[in-house]
C-alpha cells in the first residue's frame, strides 16, 4: 500500500473562521441520505484518479450509502451539511461522532462543483467549535497522501500523535493458513465482553467508545466481525473488529496489549476475507 495515513489529534484551541454567506450550514435531512452518498463517492473518487490511483469505490454510488446509513445508526443528526444558498445543491458533508472522552471526526467530503470555496475549512470549524462546547478534543485520521487535507486539519490545530501504512492483502480462496499460538483463544465478541473492551481501550488509548463495540457486535446490518483475544486464564488481551461490505472492506478498530495478539487477531479475521483484498493499517 502507499503511505496512508497519520492519526492527528487537536486539543482544545482557540479557532476563529469568518462564515461566507453562500452557504447554508445545517444537520443532514433523511431524504438527503442518497444525495451525500452521491457526493461521496464522487468526491472520493475523483481525489484519487486525480492522483493516479485507481477509483476507490469500484461500484455505483448507492453503495456508498452505507456511510449514511452506519453513521446515523450510531449518532442520529450528527451529519453537517453545506447547502449552496443559490442553488439549494448539496456542496459538502461531514459526520462526526461525539464520544464521552473525545469528539470524532467522520468522513468529509466537499462535491467537486464546490472545490475551492472553502467549504472543508467552514464544515471542520463548526464541528470544533461543537467539541470546545463540550470541552473535548478531536480526533481523526487523515490520509498523508492528502496534502490539502492535512494542511486543512493543521492550520486548525491539529497535531500528529501516530503514523500509519496502509496495507492490502490479497486473501486466497483458502485463506493463509497461518497456525494461531496455543496460548492465545480467539472468539467471536459477545455483548458481555463490551465492559473489558472498554477498559481495555482506555487504558491502552485513553478513549471510550461502549456504543460502537454494541453496536458492532450486535451487527443488524449484517456486515460486522468482532474478534476478542483471551490467555488461558480468560484475561483480555485485545480485539479487533472488520467491515465487509461492497464500499467498504476493512479490518479495524481494535486494540492489543502486544504485537503478536495484534497479528493473532488480524489472521483470524483475514481468514473471513476470502478471495477478497481488505485494507487495514498498521502503526509504523
Amino acid at each position: 500500500g502507499d503511505v496512508c495515513g497519520l492519526f492527528l489529534q487537536r486539543i482544545l484551541a482557540e479557532s476563529k473562521v469568518s462564515q461566507g454567506e453562500k452557504f447554508l450550514f445545517r444537520p443532514m435531512l433523511n431524504d438527503e441520505w442518497q444525495n451525500v452518498a452521491e457526493i461521496i463517492h464522487h468526491s472520493t473518487n475523483s481525489w484519487y484518479l486525480a492522483n493516479g490511483k485507481d477509483a476507490i469505490f469500484k461500484g455505483p454510488p448507492s453503495d456508498a450509502l452505507i456511510f449514511c446509513q452506519v453513521y446515523e445508526d450510531l449518532d442520529p443528526g450528527c451529519c453537517l451539511i453545506a447547502e449552496c444558498m443559490e442553488t439549494g445543491k448539496i456542496a459538502g458533508s461531514c459526520f462526526y461522532h461525539p464520544r464521552k472522552t473525545h469528539v470524532s471526526l467522520g468522513i468529509m467530503n466537499v462535491s467537486p462543483d464546490f472545490f475551492g470555496q472553502g467549504i472543508a475549512r467552514s464544515l471542520l470549524t463548526k464541528i470544533i467549535q461543537i467539541a470546545d462546547d463540550q470541552s473535548l478534543p478531536v480526533r481523526l485520521v487523515s490520509s498523508a497522501q492528502n496534502l490539502d487535507s492535512f494542511s486543512l486539519y493543521t492550520r486548525q490545530g491539529f497535531s500528529p500523535v501516530q503514523a500509519f501504512q496502509d496495507m492490502y492483502l490479497e486473501v486466497p480462496e483458502d485463506g493463509f493458513n497461518y497456525e494461531i499460538s496455543g496460548e492465545f483463544e480467539i472468539s467471536n465478541a459477545q455483548l458481555n465482553d463490551v465492559e473489558e473492551m472498554v477498559a481495555l481501550e482506555k487504558r491502552l488509548s485513553g478513549i471510550e467508545r461502549a456504543k460502537d463495540f454494541d453496536y458492532f457486535i450486535e451487527n443488524k446490518r449484517d456486515i460486522w466481525n468482532t474478534v476478542v483475544c483471551r490467555d488461558t486464564n480468560c484475561t483480555l488481551l485485545g480485539f479487533l473488529g472488520s467491515v465487509d461490505h461492497p464500499a467498504s472492506q476493512m479490518i479495524g478498530p481494535g486494540v492489543a496489549e502486544t504485537e503478536k495478539v495484534a497479528l493473532s487477531m488480524l489472521a483470524s479475521l483475514l481468514d473471513r476475507f476470502r478471495r477478497k483484498c481488505p485494507v487495514f493499517l498498521l502503526p509504523v
